[in-house]
């Protein structure tokens, strides 16, 4: 994957892991999602779901003349040094007619937690392949649930449902439901199904009290609700409520999104959310040359800029803040549209987010991509086509940078830290290093932000300096590894 290529692309996520191993041309293709719920009755507890490709594990011929795999699965779920819940199993493929076969199975667990911070540790391997040894991966997750105040549960994608007639493991409210692993939707896929829970509206609000439960899709970059992708419920105060529902994605056009639920009590007022993060891909549904023929700039900002070359450069600037459909209508059309055709694009891009003065809004953003391009241009690159100029663009000015460059055992590194950003991430981190510190060139190493690049691991990586031959298995930092960058990014200066 090239990282910095922030088009559309599905990343590691936090709610997402895409598990490849094996050492022959068959290599073991996994995906893994989670959601938390709480039980009025026993407390919180986390439900991991893992799908598998048949295709992709070695499967042996059984006795009645079948083909089955085998795959060992260890979840673990730590806090500091403590294992606080595990499980180990074997997990076994149904019996196929042929190897040929190309379909997949799932599993799903439980494990009770109780609140807390934890690092969710999974190893998996295909145990009749010889030469295979597991892949492990790290991700951390919190559980928050306060039984005296409204919480909605963690956000579960379904694949399918039908009506439960022996209860299951998967049944949930009468349904049964198969989950949806992956939180990314491809052209094909034309249906949002969507389950979640919300808890202690009885103890928080009052006996038979009202309540409403919305559902909606919001732009993640910006925050802002689509209004065609909207639903409400309204609930009577209970101590567990279902929210279960789908959208038609059809027209929904490619981009990163969060689906929403929240609950507000009889004033309105906002008593419980949570958020889950998806990406769509659709191409069908573009922004093109018809859709800004309307626009009349001659007497705007954007009709004084006549130098084709210099609107280009112009455009090409905006690529951080752009939407899916603007990157896509650029990349089309930026080398063959006429200048009348760029300059209504760019009036409407800078009126779509500034109605009222879009002009002052395109100078002040043009004052930031200068800035960028002094501090982080390298060699081969401006600063706003680089990591950390794309980041500043995006997001803004960070809250706080700790910069390490002479660690004899790392490479040369940043950690930006925000409070928050516009989008209502809270507390978010970009690690940033060089191999090379005389380039400048700082590629994005790992994030905490949603859709963006996240790789648990990346100590390992930064170093890498004096450990070529790391195992990318080891679950912790030898000592004297990662003193600094460890502190830097758990207490940003």
């Amino acid at each position: 994957m090239n990282f910095k290529n922030y088009r559309l692309t599905l990343l590691l996520l936090s709610t997402l892991f895409l598990l490849i191993t094996g050492l022959q041309a068959q290599k073991l293709n996994a995906l893994l999602s989670y959601s938390t719920f709480y039980s009025p009755k026993d407390g919180p507890y986390i439900e991991t779901y893992l799908r598998i490709a048949d295709n992709s594990i070695h499967l042996e011929k059984t006795k009645n003349g079948k083909y089955q795999g085998k795959v060992q699965v260890i979840m673990m779920f730590k806090k500091n040094d403590s294992i606080i819940n595990f499980d180990k199993y074997e997990l076994t493929s149904p019996e196929l007619d042929s190897v040929s076969n190309t379909s997949s199975f799932i599993d799903q667990q439980r494990f009770s937690l109780q609140n807390g911070n934890y690092n969710f540790e999974i190893q998996i391997w295909d145990m009749l392949d010889t030469l295979s040894k597991p892949y492990v991966t790290l991700q951390p997750i919190t559980i928050d649930y306060d039984n005296n105040k409204v919480s909605v549960s963690g956000i579960e994608l379904i694949e399918s449902y039908s009506t439960t007639k022996a209860p299951s493991i998967i049944s949930r409210a009468g349904y049964d439901l198969v989950p949806n692993i992956s939180n990314f939707y491809p052209a094909n896929a034309n249906k949002l199904i969507y389950y979640s829970e919300v808890y202690n509206t009885k103890k928080a609000l009052g006996i038979d009290q009202k309540y409403l439960i919305s559902s909606y899709i919001q732009i993640l970059e910006t925050g802002k609700t689509l209004q065609d992708y909207i639903r409400y419920k309204k609930e009577t105060s209970s101590d567990v409520s279902v929210v279960f529902g789908e959208f038609d994605i059809s027209m929904l056009p490619s981009g990163n999104y969060n689906l929403v639920i929240e609950a507000h009590d009889k004033n309105n007022e906002l008593i419980g959310v949570n958020k889950l993060f998806f990406q769509r891909s659709n191409p069908k549904i573009q922004l093109t040359v018809d859709n800004i023929a309307t626009n009349k700039v001659s007497s705007s900002f954007a009709g004084r800029i006549t130098d084709i070359d210099t609107l280009r450069e112009y455009i090409r600037y905006l690529q951080p803040i752009s939407d899916n459909q603007e990157i896509a209508f650029s990349m089309s059309h930026l080398e063959k549209a006429d200048l009348l055709t760029l300059q209504k694009f760019f009036y409407m891009f800078w009126s779509k987010r500034d109605p009222l003065q879009p002009e002052k809004s395109w100078l002040d953003y043009l004052d930031r991509v200068n800035m960028v391009n002094m501090a982080y241009s390298t060699q081969i690159s401006k600063g706003y086509q680089t990591d950390r100029g794309r980041v500043y663009l995006k997001y803004g000015p960070p809250n706080s940078i700790s910069e390490s460059y002479n660690e004899p055992a790392a490479y040369p590194y940043e950690i930006w830290h925000y409070y928050e950003l516009e989008n209502g991430q809270r507390n978010k981190k970009f690690v940033f290093y060089t191999k090379d510190i005389v380039t400048n060139d700082f590629s994005l190493l790992h994030s905490d932000v949603t859709g963006e690049l996240s790789n648990y691991r990346w100590q390992y990586f930064l170093f890498q300096r004096v450990d070529d031959g790391w195992d990318i298995d080891r679950t912790t930092l030898p000592d004297g590894w990662g003193e600094n960058s460890t502190d830097y990014y758990n207490n940003p200066r």
